[in-house]
């Protein structure tokens, strides 16, 4: 563990913490758990789930254990229901996403049970994919009726039988899965009989009224999602369309094209005083690439956040005072190298 460099505390009150490799300089999240199942994650370092963080290490110290996972760029699916930044063909292909990592991990023998669904355990990838984070909670499943005695899931999204009142089955993530589909759906005032009646189904108090499986649930979904293709295109291509270009939301593409042909117009327009040829060309296109830049920043192309830590930091605050620093030290950095250029070609 000595080789990860924490560089940033995520969430310090849970412990996870941004950490880079000394070596290889690649970015990861580490975990100190305090509740954990170690033969949970013991599986998934042998046997990654696709759609869930691939674990890198762990090691278990002093009862504790400090896992080294995956990062995973994009945005928490808390984010997007607080800032209404969803559609109901989203919605339907992240809780299809759910469906999917949900059912490998069900087929496990035994079945692992992740017990803790909700927005803020859930990233939007950059190319409008669902992941599955955080499997503290998770348990294996036991045909044996042993009633679950510790709450270990989130009040609002735990099923009855997290309370006690049973033992965490396969339904037990239905239930999760139906209050977080709830939630989705209520943060854009959308209802309709169909969608209602899923939602029923999956939040009944008893577990056997729920639906059978995740995959009849998957199936019900599957009959409301609309028939042409989904709106992303496979990584890695995705990663490099432009952003406003990604999902393929038509209102956002609008804005985007009308964005850049702005930002063309009045870099490659502009006039100074006193420069001609071939230096107005330098500073035009430094021009060019600063608002360019600016706009990869906010929207974090190609990861680029990453570069400063407080980019990615829990609080939306303090993420922005990150995106306001990593703006400025492009800002600085390419006038820099413009001037040099300027300098070396141009001199007075």
């Amino acid at each position: 563990m000595s080789y990860y460099k924490t560089i940033a505390a995520i969430d310090e009150p849970h412990k996870i913490y941004l950490v880079q490799h000394q070596e290889t300089k690649k970015i990861y999240i580490k975990k100190i758990l305090d509740v954990f199942n170690i033969d949970i994650y013991k599986c998934l370092y042998t046997k990654p789930i696709l759609g869930t963080p691939k674990i890198i290490d762990y090691i278990e110290d002093s009862a504790q254990l400090i896992v080294i996972e995956e990062y995973i760029s994009g945005s928490s699916l808390q984010d997007k229901i607080e800032q209404k930044d969803l559609s109901v063909s989203d919605i339907l292909h992240y809780m299809l996403d759910l469906c999917s990592i949900l059912e490998k991990l069900h087929s496990q023998h035994p079945a692992i049970i992740h017990r803790d669904i909700k927005p803020s355990n859930v990233i939007i990838t950059n190319y409008n994919r669902a992941m599955l984070l955080d499997f503290n909670a998770a348990k294996y499943f036991s045909d044996q009726s042993v009633e679950d005695t510790v709450l270990l899931g989130t009040q609002g999204y735990a099923a009855p039988e997290q309370y006690g009142f049973g033992s965490s089955s396969p339904q037990t993530d239905i239930y999760s899965l139906g209050i977080l589909f709830k939630e989705m759906l209520s943060s854009i005032d959308y209802t309709s009989s169909n969608t209602d009646s899923i939602i029923h189904k999956c939040t009944q108090i008893k577990p056997a009224e729920r639906f059978r499986n995740i995959q009849q649930l998957r199936e019900e979904l599957s009959l409301l999602v609309p028939a042409e293709p989904r709106n992303i295109l496979p990584h890695p291509l995705r990663k490099y369309i432009l952003p406003g270009f990604r999902t393929k939301t038509p209102w956002k593409m609008l804005a985007a094209s009308l964005g850049y042909i702005l930002i063309t117009y009045i870099s490659f327009s502009t006039e100074l005083k006193n420069t001609y040829g071939a230096r107005l060309w330098v500073e035009r296109i430094t021009m060019y690439i600063i608002m360019l830049f600016m706009v990869f920043c906010c929207f974090n192309y190609l990861d680029i956040q990453r570069i400063i830590p407080l980019c990615k930091h829990k609080y939306r605050l303090v993420r922005y005072i990150g995106i306001a620093i990593l703006n400025i030290a492009v800002f600085f950095s390419l006038i820099f190298i413009m001037y040099i250029i300027e300098a070396v070609f141009f001199p007075v």
